[in-house]
């Protein structure tokens, strides 16, 4: 497999950097680094992006998750491995990843719960998150970007 380019990310001067320090932003609000890598996994298995999918999940490993965990991600209203606040975390990625998919794209009930384990620093640094995750999806899935062992490096 061969990408169509490099990510654009490496090409357009500045990219690669601004995107960095959104993402050093959102880890300094208060939501633990295991909710942020459950989020970009969880966007990553929606979009498709198996550099993302393959990415976090080494860094949830990394962060000492179980496999169990890991593995039933894309069924986690289903499993009993995660927390309120992961719950709340993902229905929030899953809303605002799938933002035409219902006329309300992220439902009251799903924003009250969000708000209801999370600060509203938090919750813009989840927001964000959820943005940044789904961005980075976008670039790698139009240019078919190959993951591989290469992604250990990144975490």
């Amino acid at each position: 497999m061969q990408p169509r380019m490099n990510s654009p990310a490496l090409t357009v001067p500045g990219a690669m950097n601004a995107l960095q320090m959104l993402h050093k932003a959102t880890e300094s609000c208060d939501v633990p680094r295991t909710i942020l890598e459950l989020v970009h996994t969880r966007v990553g298995q929606i979009n498709g992006c198996s550099v993302c999918v393959d990415m976090h999940s080494r860094a949830l490993k990394k962060l000492g998750e179980s496999d169990a965990r890991i593995f039933a991600l894309a069924a986690w209203r289903e499993a009993s491995y995660y927390t309120e606040a992961e719950r709340a975390a993902l229905a929030l990625a899953e809303a605002a990843t799938r933002l035409s998919d219902r006329a309300n794209a992220v439902e009251d009930e799903v924003w009250a719960e969000a708000s209801r384990h999370f600060s509203e620093t938090a919750l813009g640094a989840l927001v964000m998150t959820i943005a940044l995750a789904n961005l980075w999806n976008r670039l790698n899935a139009a240019t078919r970007q190959v993951s591989g062992d290469w992604v250990a490096k990144y975490i």
